[in-house]
């Protein structure tokens, strides 16, 4: 079943039985025989076929959503096996949010890639709704997101905190009072975002309803956009590094008042491969320094 799944799986993806067929390494009437077998052994059809591509009908759409899941447990279940007997080494499937994964991440990847040069990650980046729903799916092995996720049967671990600041143009006047900041232009990450998250909880601690803002899908926007005196934002330290050394950007203190948040480890199954063991103490080193 694990290789009519596979076969199905790529179709769809390919779109195409001839594409899918050069990519299995197989002849184009064994990946038929392949959806054929499927669709007897469920006693539905899946695929609509026309002269040009394949489509899913909605049974193909349930199968595909499932199918997807089953092969990364699949997966996961043979790295497990494999690990009773071999080193850390082979593939390891990372999600993280935008923050975590374009300004941490990449620091953490490369001190295990020296160590450990077999490991192969594969990283996802995105909000942390999206990332909680893709390790939840078993389609990545862990997740790295600003909070919890709200599941019960998803192993949560609070690992480490991030100081979130307001920035600004280096020209910006500097502020004495939270009230004065609820007539800025606040230039904002996107709903669902940690950061955006963050970013309201932190209005509501200074009791301000800004009355005017921009909402970005990316950091680096926010940055841009910021240092080009358009308006000011709320950014994890960690994300202007850089340009607090270079004088871009400036952090616009707060009397008496101190904001951070904490990133969490996502994880669904019960079973750590030595591969998953790695990253994860990793990650903890990484932040004891």
């Amino acid at each position: 079943m694990d290789q009519q799944l596979k076969v199905f799986v790529t179709v769809v993806d390919k779109r195409n039985f001839s594409r899918a067929a050069e990519e299995l390494h197989m002849t184009q009437p064994a990946v038929s025989q392949y959806i054929k077998s499927l669709e007897e052994s469920l006693g539905t059809k899946l695929l609509e076929r026309n002269n040009r591509s394949v489509e899913m009908n909605k049974a193909g759409e349930i199968v595909y959503h499932h199918a997807i899941e089953l092969l990364n447990l699949y997966s996961k279940m043979n790295y497990l096996l494999d690990d009773l007997t071999n080193r850390a080494s082979g593939k390891l499937t990372i999600g993280a949010s935008y923050t975590y994964g374009e300004y941490v991440l990449p620091h953490v990847i490369a001190t295990i890639r020296e160590k450990y040069p077999l490991i192969t990650p594969a990283v996802t980046i995105g909000n942390s709704r999206e990332i909680g729903d893709l390790v939840y799916s078993h389609q990545l092995d862990v997740g790295i997101i600003e909070g919890d996720y709200p599941a019960r049967d998803m192993k949560v671990d609070s690992f480490t905190q991030d100081e979130m600041v307001i920035v600004a143009a280096p020209s910006h006047k500097n502020i004495d009072h939270g009230s004065t900041l609820e007539n800025e232009m606040w230039i904002v990450r996107e709903e669902g975002s940690g950061t955006r998250e963050a970013t309201e909880k932190m209005w509501e601690l200074l009791s301000i309803v800004p009355s005017q803002k921009m909402a970005f899908g990316s950091t680096q926007l926010i940055k841009e956009s910021v240092e080009a005196g358009i308006g000011i934002g709320i950014l994890s330290k960690w994300t202007i590094r850089k340009e607090l050394k270079l004088g871009t950007l400036k952090i616009l203190e707060l009397p008496n008042f101190r904001y951070t948040r904490t990133f969490s480890i996502l994880m669904r199954s019960p079973f750590q491969t030595k591969v998953l063991e790695v990253f994860l103490d990793h990650v903890h080193s990484h932040h004891k320094t």
